[in-house]
């Protein structure tokens, strides 16, 4: 007989030694950065606020619970099938795989206990808990930390792959620090979840099919426009502010043509944050959650108790809100969304931003908005905020500070509250000013010791944003010199050929022997960001093992930025000539390219990045 059983689980007691399969049909692995930042936010603040420093690790055991929710699973075959909750026990497993990867890294005996919940022992051979076939490969490089390729692959494993990475950029661990072995500890002992179990798949599917359908639970979307509704009492106005708000929210949720019922909740995030919070939890233990965390975890409840702070609750206000504002913000979300996946003339920047990832945009792009404002308006200021963006971001990365989900929040709550509402010229004075005034720069921070370019090296951090680097002083340069603007093209990794970056220098110390004392100085100085371009992966393929001499001849076929470091470039090109001559660029060809051509091409990027992302361009959104 059939049976369906409740349990709940640790995630050490889910996992434990236990292997998951899901069937073919089932949907791919699809969480974006966003799921994964704020479930890493979550986390972090919901330990933090039980962790003191110096606690004994035996004390994690009366650490507050988390629960991430239920899963369904179905045994047959003596295997579990995983009916619902792949999204959840996938994103655990990588962080899991990254907290193994730590440990490891600092030998801390905590790893004992995590491992077996990445895999067991199977006749000496390691069985991953996700025992999805197709998936296994990214699974084992990731748990070795071998190099791995998913460029071509399954929608999964390049989701998957992506995701870990996130994971390791977050900045959890760093943000752990000696807390790491607890954080563990405490993920594996006082998060849980809810496990449906039963031998019998239609009884998986039927409670499945309840739970997301009939059963559905009203979403904070819901309850928030049920608590705005309520006290319209003219039934004409009731129903036309209920026909805006499904308009909008269905608008919001079809964006683009892919289905993605979240996104009204995170666009109303975005606009309540940007517009409304004014205050943030304190960062230690015992704190409680303010304004910035409960919007974005409750907005519906933070709204009724709050009502008095945003004018909300009667009637005129409560239309007011449904039926001017919430168009408002959910058409200027749309137009960051829009212009963070297409590549649009005038909101470059947009652009930029999200392809560095940067999950807090929708947010601060909100918040000098004003409903009066008109879309010329709008635009100016979504641009203008965008470019303060990005050059804030570019400075802290080149300069190897992290700019995670959560590393970034105080910074992007505090900028909130200086932008909120302001005018045009306001906003630009402000944002001006913060760059001016601001240490850190491309040519490095003296309170951070310097590092700016001249130290910038091709590293596990750096190299997501050393490839935007390469993608926008490449397109800087060609379009200075009269042709397209491909930077969209550059850094689209779903084309056949994408972009890879490329070492001028062959991996290949007895080359250079002359110019380095070792092979760890070999090493730093090839990854210098003067010693990279970029090239379509099949021709850095074809080049990577030649001498500068070999494959420079092959540069001057390529992009504009690589063909520079050849003679023939400078021959025939009075717009390449005008460029460089006019903005004072010092490019100049290489019969051979060492130590001292590397620093002279590092400092070249130096005075391009001044000019890239100068703090001038602001101004242009004043005209």
């Amino acid at each position: 007989m059939s049976t369906i059983t409740p349990h709940y689980r640790s995630v050490q007691q889910l996992l434990q030694s236990r292997s998951f399969s899901i069937d073919e049909y089932q949907r791919e692995y699809k969480w974006e950065k966003s799921n994964v930042d704020e479930l890493l936010t979550d986390l972090q603040l919901k330990f933090q606020s039980c962790y003191r420093a110096g606690d004994d690790t035996r004390m994690v055991s009366n650490y507050d619970e988390y629960f991430l929710g239920s899963i369904i699973v179905s045994s047959r075959n003596g295997r579990s099938y995983l009916i619902d909750g792949q999204q959840r026990v996938t994103s655990l497993s990588l962080l899991l795989i990254c907290l193994y990867r730590a440990a490891k890294e600092q030998n801390l005996q905590v790893l004992q206990t995590i491992a077996p919940l990445i895999f067991s022992d199977n006749f000496g051979e390691p069985k991953f808990n996700l025992d999805i076939a197709e998936r296994l490969p990214v699974i084992e490089a990731l748990f070795k930390g071998d190099p791995f390729n998913p460029d071509g692959k399954d929608e999964s494993i390049q989701t998957m792959h992506a995701r870990y990475r996130d994971i390791e950029q977050n900045d959890l661990i760093a943000d752990l620090g000696d807390s790491l072995p607890h954080f563990a500890y405490w993920l594996m002992t006082r998060v849980g979840l809810i496990e449906i179990a039963t031998d019998n798949d239609n009884y998986a599917y039927a409670i499945f099919e309840t739970m997301n359908d009939r059963g559905k639970p009203l979403s904070p979307v819901d309850m928030l426009k049920a608590y705005l509704l309520a006290p319209i009492l003219d039934e004409d106005k009731r129903r036309n502010a209920n026909q805006v708000w499904k308009k909008n929210v269905l608008e919001l949720i079809t964006w683009c043509g892919e289905h993605e019922a979240e996104r009204d909740a995170a666009c109303i995030k975005a606009w309540f944050r940007a517009q409304y919070a004014e205050s943030i939890r304190d960062r230690k233990a015992g704190s409680t959650d303010k304004d910035w965390e409960l919007i974005g975890s409750t907005f519906h409840r933070w709204v009724r108790d709050n009502h008095l702070r945003l004018k909300v609750g009667g009637d005129t206000e409560n239309l007011a809100l449904i039926t001017d504002k919430f168009p408002f913000f959910s058409k200027a979300y749309r137009i960051v969304l829009d212009a963070s996946l297409n590549y649009t003339p005038g909101l470059e920047a947009v652009f930029y931003n999200a392809h560095n990832e940067f999950t807090w945009q929708s947010t601060v792009l909100l918040a000098p908005l004003v409903v009066t404002d008109d879309d010329e308006v709008v635009r100016k200021k979504l641009a203008v905020t965008a470019t303060y963006l990005d050059i804030w971001l570019m400075r802290q990365t080149v300069n190897y500070i992290r700019v995670g989900y959560s590393s970034t929040s105080y910074a992007m709550y505090l900028l909130c509250n200086d932008i909120r509402g302001k005018s045009l010229p306001e906003l630009v004075s402000i944002l001006t000013n913060k760059l001016t005034q601001s240490d850190i720069t491309f040519e490095g921070s003296v309170s951070k010791g310097r590092t700016g370019i001249n130290g910038l090296g091709l590293n596990q951090f750096s190299r997501r944003y050393i490839y935007h680097l390469l993608a926008r002083v490449t397109s800087f340069v060609e379009v200075g010199s009269g042709k397209p603007d491909l930077f969209d093209k550059y850094v689209d990794r779903s084309s056949p050929n994408p972009c890879d970056i490329e070492h001028i220098w062959a991996n290949d110390f007895d080359q250079y022997h002359t110019e380095c004392a070792s092979q760890q100085e070999f090493d730093e100085l090839r990854n210098r960001v003067g010693g990279l371009l970029l090239l379509p992966a099949d021709v850095n393929r074809s080049y990577q093992d030649k001498s500068f001499q070999d494959k420079s001849p092959h540069y001057a076929k390529q992009n504009l930025y690589a063909a520079s470091l050849t003679g023939s470039t400078y021959e025939h090109q009075p717009k390449f000539d005008n460029f460089r001559t006019t903005r004072g660029l010092p490019f100049k060809p290489y019969e051979k390219f060492g130590k001292a051509e590397q620093m002279e091409r590092t400092l070249l990027i130096n005075q391009m990045a001044n000019q890239i992302w100068s703090h001038e361009r602001l101004k242009d959104y004043l005209v």
